[in-house]
């Protein structure tokens, strides 16, 4: 994606605030006299504290000092809906009045170093989307003032939810920080097209957020690029970190997995593939009691699972891709022929493990054969020639 090199570009820095007057006022100093001038001149930098009506005087604070900067917004919350309902009401309100190009999500109590804003709109003008800070890539590091159980949980908890969201898939490799609350976006074609209905879409009003921004982004296709974050140690007022964050991330990462289009799909497509198998050995068995005709009967009860999968997965697992018409009796024949590779693909691993292994271990290696080859097969084959989406 081409970026403006000759305009002004605005980057909005969303700083969600709970009882943070002690770090608010000087966090939009820094920002102002030290990271904002070091920026090349096409960056126009606001700062936006979303407060959740802090009875410290957080709010009071950023209006004194939006009085000396122009360019510092308060956005006062009617009430507190969590953390990730904070960043939603504040990329809206910088795509709405502040006209935002790009929104970051920022600490404002100096555990996300302001030192990182410049190397993340660099990448952000070199064509990137999504860009986050990771505390696991090299230059990156947790606190050194954690103990050994905060380190563990941050990272196990980290592998663990890249884990359930990603695998085996390519993001499971690039994301290696996803618990990670440091981010910059760009606005047109993923925050403008992100459901920021707080009430409804978001699954927790906890920590578990992150994940759910960072998964729907990157489902979006963002060009995404991880830069390293030195995470400090918050020196004054209160921490964000509930006591169930570990939980609420851990069931927030269960739920995107699951819920997922692709998942939903995949265990459709495998309970018709059972529904086919017991279809296939049940009437095996009855055939071939009735006739006594061995090929005969292996090739009726193939038919009878291969006529089941066809019409269950047109109805139900592709059903966003329905067959109908005149093409159904040709992508009904393309199915067989797909089907045949299959069954070509077990005679052949099955006939050749039972060669080398021998023969007490056929029920071992069919459902090995399944699993591990038809299945991806088969996968691969509906998505690809059956069921391919028009673009």
């Amino acid at each position: 994606m081409l970026t403006k090199k000759n305009t002004k570009e605005t980057a909005v820095i969303v700083i969600p605030t709970y009882n943070e007057a002690d770090n608010i006022g000087k966090m939009i100093e820094y920002l102002n006299t030290k990271t904002f001038p070091s920026l090349p001149k096409k960056w126009d930098m606001k700062i936006l504290v979303v407060d959740g009506n802090s009875p410290d005087g957080t709010g009071k604070v950023v209006q004194d000092k939006s009085k000396k900067y122009a360019n510092t917004h308060l956005y006062t919350e009617t009430s507190k809906d969590g953390i990730g309902a904070a960043y939603l009401k504040g990329f809206k309100y910088a795509m709405e009045e502040l006209k935002a190009d790009y929104v970051f999500e920022f600490d404002g109590d100096f555990q996300h170093p302001p030192e990182t804003i410049p190397s993340m709109l660099q990448a952000m003008d070199e064509g990137y989307d999504y860009v986050i800070g990771s505390r696991k890539i090299k230059g990156g590091s947790n606190p050194k003032g954690w103990g050994f159980k905060r380190v563990f949980f941050s990272e196990f908890g980290g592998f663990t939810a890249r884990f359930i969201m990603f695998f085996p898939f390519k993001n499971f490799f690039k994301v290696t920080d996803p618990t990670t609350g440091l981010k910059v976006t760009r606005v047109k074609g993923y925050v403008d097209k992100m459901s920021l209905d707080y009430k409804n879409h978001l699954l927790t009003k906890s920590f578990g957020y992150k994940l759910q921004l960072l998964f729907e982004t990157l489902k979006m296709g963002a060009k995404f690029k991880e830069v390293p974050l030195e995470f400090k140690v918050r020196n004054a007022g209160e921490s964000k970190i509930e006591s169930k964050t570990a939980k609420d991330i851990f069931i927030v990462a269960i739920k995107l997995r699951w819920f997922d289009e692709f998942t939903q799909k995949f265990l459709k497509f495998g309970t018709v593939g059972f529904v086919g198998y017991l279809i296939n050995a049940s009437t095996l068995a009855l055939f071939s009691r009735l006739w006594g005709v061995e090929w005969l009967s292996w090739l009726l009860s193939t038919e009878l699972a291969i006529i089941s999968n066809f019409t269950l997965n047109n109805l139900w697992t592709f059903k966003s891709t329905t067959i109908s018409g005149t093409q159904l009796i040709g992508k009904f024949f393309q199915f067989n022929l797909t089907s045949a590779g299959a069954l070509l693909i077990q005679t052949v691993v099955g006939s050749l493990g039972v060669a080398i292994f021998g023969a007490q271990y056929r029920q071992l290696l069919l459902p090995f054969i399944i699993l591990f080859l038809v299945l991806p097969y088969n996968w691969l084959m509906y998505n690809k020639f059956i069921w391919k989406k028009s673009k």
